[in-house]
């Protein structure tokens, strides 16, 4: 009798899935992923032919599952009720990474105050890393995907749980990073001053000893690319500023960014190493987007980061200066790769969005996508240039009293010639701002080699498809929403 239960308790369910899953409307966005799902493929007898079909099929049938959203957050409850129920004290628990690589661009970090930091950091006294270990938060109870791909520990119960993003790199990466600030210096000469900041992330502040394991010293690899800069390039260095200030929160606990407290201080670390004027908070105007989740929450899937918001604090300069904003727009494709560009327009720095908003890291500029101009009020003939990663969106809303002008460049967008428009422009500086997955990759750093010498333009215009039989248009392809920062 049991058995026969059994059979029919299993028949019935096997049903009811065949039922939701071959009969419901298919799932086209997730909310949770924050992404497409993939589309049902377009037939031809080529592709058919090809085996393209076959398995393009396959891939949206899986893909694109009827009510997707809620079988990932039904899992993601019971993962977390397991978690709090049978974890140790600590509750910690390790994502370990998909089959795919995580495709961000690395995540980026914050920095803040420090004397002589322009000094390498191994040359400086150990006492300032013993110094560091005294603010860690021990919680109690091609080559970015690679290191990205080391997993997500998600650390603290509640509304202190906190995502964070090992890091696979070694004490000798990052060479090659060094060796292109060093390039610009050469190329660009006396007149201009280069600078080159490198973010640590949080788990390099917020890691247990129980997981410490898990990822590997991102200090190791900062030393590293100190220590091949040349002599007339000079650091920034942020991670003793953000050690210091690691008991605040400088970084955001449900994104893998570090948060605009800890841009501050790292903006505040720059304008002392480029003898620049800063003004502290008391100068701008805070803002609050409540209920924050970030970007951990789609790239671990659990739960227990969308139950714990956060406030999303930044802050906007007062009226004791002024500033206008130009863009240049760039169209990308699939890949990200830029197909085109607007002219010049004027528009908003800052960028406001509701409570809940999982947007809130775009106040800056509005996203990635894009070349910004900021003409300020500070009239002091310092012109800076920020080549950055998202981590580098917090910082320039800082400066608007230090600089005169401030062009932001984001180093997977720029179409312009460098040397062209430093000249064009009469910069007279120059900050490299990238988080330690960015400064570890040969291939970003190439990248920044390639600025030097590209002409305006350099476009990558989309592959037609190929020319189907029963079809007499190619249709061009959509551009995709700005890859994750």
């Amino acid at each position: 009798m049991g058995k026969k239960i059994y059979i029919i308790l299993a028949t019935t369910l096997f049903a009811a899935f065949v039922l939701v899953f071959n009969t419901f409307p298919r799932s086209t966005v997730s909310e949770v992923e924050k992404r497409e799902l993939a589309k049902f493929p377009e037939f031809s007898f080529q592709s058919l032919k090809e085996g393209k079909f076959t398995k393009e099929l396959s891939a949206w049938f899986s893909d694109s599952e009827p009510y997707r959203d809620h079988f990932i957050n039904l899992s993601m409850n019971i993962k977390d009720w397991m978690r709090m129920n049978f974890s140790k004290e600590n509750a910690i628990t390790f994502h370990a990474p998909d089959a795919a690589p995580i495709d961000i661009e690395a995540p980026d970090i914050h920095p803040d105050d420090l004397q002589n930091d322009t000094i390498p950091a191994k040359t400086k006294d150990t006492t300032e890393n013993r110094k560091i270990e005294e603010y860690r938060n021990k919680l109690t109870a091609e080559e970015n995907a690679k290191i990205a791909h080391a997993g997500i520990v998600i650390v603290g119960t509640g509304d202190k749980v906190r995502a964070l993003m090992a890091y696979a790199g070694d004490s000798t990466g990052g060479v090659k990073f060094a060796e292109a600030a060093n390039l610009y210096k050469r190329k660009l000469g006396k007149k201009v001053n280069v600078y080159l900041m490198v973010i640590p992330t949080s788990i390099e502040f917020y890691c247990p000893d129980a997981v410490k394991s898990r990822t590997k010293s991102q200090r190791a690899t900062i030393n590293n690319i100190f220590a091949h800069l040349s002599d007339s390039v000079k650091a920034v260095d942020v991670y003793t500023t953000l050690g210091r200030h690691a008991g605040e929160n400088i970084y955001l606990r449900t994104d893998h960014h570090w948060s605009p407290l800890g841009a501050f201080y790292a903006a505040k670390k720059f304008a002392q190493v480029a003898g620049v004027p800063f003004k502290d908070t008391t100068s701008y105007i805070r803002k609050v987007v409540k209920r924050y989740v970030g970007s951990m929450y789609g790239y671990s899937k659990d739960i227990s980061v969308k139950k714990a918001p956060e406030d999303f604090i930044f802050w906007e300069p007062d009226s004791t200066v002024t500033y206008t904003t130009t863009y240049i727009n760039y169209t990308i494709d699939e890949n990200y790769k830029v197909t085109g560009e607007s002219g010049p327009f004027k528009g908003k720095y800052f960028f406001h969005y509701k409570d809940g908003s999982g947007s809130a890291y775009c106040t800056f500029m509005g996203g990635d996508t894009k070349l910004t101009k900021v003409e300020t009020s500070t009239k002091n003939k310092r012109r800076l240039i920020i080549i950055k990663d998202s981590f580098g969106n917090a910082l320039p809303g800082y400066l608007f009293f230090s600089f005169e002008e401030i062009h932001v460049i984001d180093y997977r967008y720029f179409t312009f010639n460098m040397e062209k428009y430093v000249k064009d422009n009469k910069i007279t500086d120059i900050l490299f701002a990238n988080n330690i997955f960015s400064a570890y990759s040969n291939s970003i750093a190439k990248r920044y080699g390639k600025f030097l010498t590209q002409d305006h333009a350099t476009f990558y215009p989309p592959k037609p498809k190929k020319q189907e039989a029963e079809t007499t248009e190619v249709p061009a392809p959509e551009s995709n929403p700005e890859p994750a920062n």
